[in-house]
């Protein structure tokens, strides 16, 4: 079973910047859509972006216009670059990718960001 690997937590203030990796080890992620996803304490994990094997992006209207999604196929790896952080966006960070093209699956661990006001 293919899980990916989240990385580039931490803590950091409101209106600073960071930048999340998702890695899998041992399968291509190129032809499949990778998405990103958070969970708040106390609350249901949420779509926050995703990006299709062709580039095309989605994202969530909380995070639109601060978070930016994108790919390098050459190293397997999807960012997510999370700028003007909000308290709100504390919380734990999940990729899931869609290699059955009906279902995220190979969840990892996660990366907990901490946003301080």
């Amino acid at each position: 079973q293919v899980q990916l690997v989240e990385s580039g937590g931490g803590l950091v203030q409101a209106g600073g910047s960071l930048r999340l990796s998702c890695v899998a080890s041992r399968r291509t992620l190129s032809p499949y859509a990778v998405g990103w996803f958070r969970q708040a304490p106390g609350k249901e994990r949420e779509f926050v972006a995703r990006i299709g094997w062709t580039g095309n992006t989605v994202y969530a209207d909380s995070v639109k216009g601060r978070f930016t999604i994108s790919r390098d196929n050459a190293k397997n790896t999807v960012y997510l670059q999370m700028n003007s952080l909000k308290s709100e966006d504390t919380a734990v960070y999940y990729c899931a990718a869609d290699f059955s093209g009906s279902s995220w699956s190979g969840w990892g661990q996660g990366t907990q960001v901490t946003v301080s006001s």
